[in-house]
């Protein structure tokens, strides 16, 4: 009956982080809303970690160091992609925007959005998610029609 509830949670936190990049795919482009960006691309990782953690049976508090940690468990155990040092940049570009008290990392827009994009669908695989709740709105700006 446990592993009913946690897939149940998991399945949860993945629907938050399906929430979350829908803003993070409207952040990115031009002209980058970085705050917007950094913030739900935080918000995203950190919800498709804890969805992947649950699902799995990783046992963890829910701190940000431990988040990262786990992402690193989850990449040597279950081949998702290695966000742990993605996460504390992403950590640091959202502090950076939204107290202004430390400096923004080098980051380049497109390439955070692919990465937490990338995340969730490996997360969402590993869930067994069959659905594609994202419009691929990012690959769908890009495209000649």
């Amino acid at each position: 009956m446990s592993k009913i509830i946690l897939n149940t949670e998991a399945a949860k936190s993945l629907s938050y982080a399906k929430q979350h990049l829908e803003r993070v795919l409207a952040a990115w482009d031009d002209p980058t809303d970085w705050a917007d960006l950094t913030i739900y691309g935080f918000y995203c990782l950190e919800a498709a970690i804890v969805a992947a953690g649950l699902h799995t049976g990783l046992d963890f508090k829910r701190s940000h160091t431990d988040k990262a940690e786990i992402a690193r468990k989850l990449f040597q155990s279950h081949g998702l992609p290695d966000v742990a040092d993605f996460l504390w940049d992403l950590n640091t570009a959202r502090k950076a925007s939204a107290y202004g008290d430390v400096d923004f990392p080098d980051l380049d827009a497109e390439d955070v959005a692919d990465k937490i994009e990338e995340y969730v669908e490996a997360v969402s695989a590993l869930l067994g998610d069959g659905s594609n709740d994202q419009d691929d709105q990012k690959s769908d700006e890009q495209s000649p029609e």
